[in-house]
């Protein structure tokens, strides 16, 4: 049993979104195997009431709240500099405090690191091995970002995207490991960073194919006299919004000449304005809900249409394992194993979701018996144990690529007027 740090960039605690099924279930591997120091941030106050379990999992926690205006207007003082406006987004003194004080006193063996926005935290500890899960590569997310947007937003995430791959490299190079989500992106990140091929490793997502499965007691959220098509993911992540809005405006109006009673739900928590305008007869918002496995299970249709995918979603692996249909942006299934056709439909312009969403609503054997192939593909293929078993055997070896002391550099330069393990800005 090892003493681990662990530092994520977001409390993993319900895992209620995308990033935090991930962390959360990595969390839930290492606390069954190790001692686990958790350092980690709280950016929604809804989270509070989860501490307790959380703190069960753990052998220390630490949560910072983080107050994200606060710490929007804190990271632009990175824009005198070098340094990605991310790196200072999540910089807080009194972590870095924490940080210190657990690794000097708890004889931590390795730091398992979610993000690299929370890998500063150990620039003070070159020795220390650090085990960094990228998840995506966030840098060509905000280029990708860039190219969507107006000058002069586009002018800043484009500077954000070349700034985080700088940074990005540089957290590889010094890695113990760095993991990302998929084959994809791994091969994404090496084309981008060269220097850096076999440093990477692909550990995908997982799903828990048990909890989320079809029960025949499980009441249904719709009116009987609509057809549910359902969306599901936090309506305050852009690309989310940006897909479902497209779809809402473009697509859904052929789908509605085609089933009158068709209705679109959009379930998921934090709806942005621009989401919370959608809502008419023909589309509902629903926020946050309690349980989001009645809403798959009844939706006639799971649709994902995201124009900005990157890594492997979540929430297409959920529906596929509560068997339902699903259509997805093509980018999506190509993440899968799912074959596409077979396990779930692949849709990229308006005129694909069209036709495959009408294809599935009129010949519901189909329908069916997609759902029911692509739950097999799940559990076949994306039990959580068998992926995070990629992380296991770095750990189980005793890590033998440690950092040498006598050579590493830390992770980013410490200001001369503070010492290295505080050497952030306050937040």
């Amino acid at each position: 049993m090892a003493n681990l740090l662990y530092l994520v960039h977001r409390m993993p605690y319900p895992p209620n979104k995308g990033d935090k099924v991930r962390s959360f279930h990595l969390l839930k591997h290492l606390a069954s195997r190790h001692r686990v120091f958790l350092g980690t941030f709280i950016d929604d106050p809804d989270d509070v009431q989860h501490l307790g379990a959380l703190r069960a999992m753990c052998a220390d926690l630490q949560v910072i709240t983080l107050n994200p205006r606060r710490a929007r207007l804190a990271s632009l003082g990175a824009l005198l500099g070098r340094r990605a406006l991310t790196l200072d987004y999540y910089d807080n003194r009194r972590l870095h405090r924490w940080v210190h004080e657990t690794i000097t006193k708890q004889a931590i063996d390795v730091a398992l690191v979610f993000s690299s926005s929370m890998v500063p935290y150990l620039q003070a500890w070159p020795s220390l091995p650090a085990l960094v899960d990228l998840v995506d590569v966030d840098s060509a997310k905000w280029a990708q970002y860039a190219s969507e947007h107006r000058w002069p937003i586009s002018w800043l995430y484009r500077r954000e995207g070349q700034r985080l791959l700088a940074y990005e490299r540089e957290v590889v190079a010094k890695a113990a490991k760095s993991f990302l989500v998929t084959d994809k992106e791994v091969a994404l990140f090496e084309q981008l960073a060269p220097e850096h091929c076999g440093r990477v490793q692909a550990l995908s997502n997982g799903v828990d194919a048990d909890y989320f499965s079809p029960d025949p007691q499980r009441a249904s959220p719709y009116r009987a006299d609509e057809l549910p098509l359902v969306f599901t993911g936090a309506m305050d992540y852009w690309p989310n919004v940006d897909g479902i809005t497209w779809f809402a405006r473009e697509a859904l109006p052929a789908l509605r000449q085609r089933w009158p009673s068709l209705r679109l739900h959009i379930v998921g928590r934090n709806p942005l304005a621009s989401v919370r305008t959608l809502a008419s007869d023909a589309i509902s918002i629903s926020g946050t809900v309690p349980d989001v496995r009645p809403y798959l299970q009844h939706a006639a249709v799971v649709v994902a249409p995201l124009r900005l995918a990157r890594g492997l979603q979540n929430k297409v692996l959920e529906a596929m394992a509560m068997g339902r249909p699903v259509v997805a942006a093509q980018a999506c299934v190509e993440a899968l194993s799912a074959r596409a056709g077979q396990e779930l439909l692949a849709a990229v312009e308006v005129d694909d979701y069209v036709r495959a969403v009408d294809a599935l609503l009129r010949d519901q054997a189909s329908a069916t018996a997609l759902g029911l192939a692509g739950r097999q593909r799940v559990i076949d293929d994306y039990g959580w144990t068998s992926q995070l078993a990629v992380m296991d055997q770095y750990l189980d070896q005793h890590l033998p690529l440690h950092l040498d002391p006598s050579s590493a550099q830390a992770f980013g330069q410490a200001p001369a007027n503070r010492p290295a393990s505080l050497s952030a800005q306050t937040a």
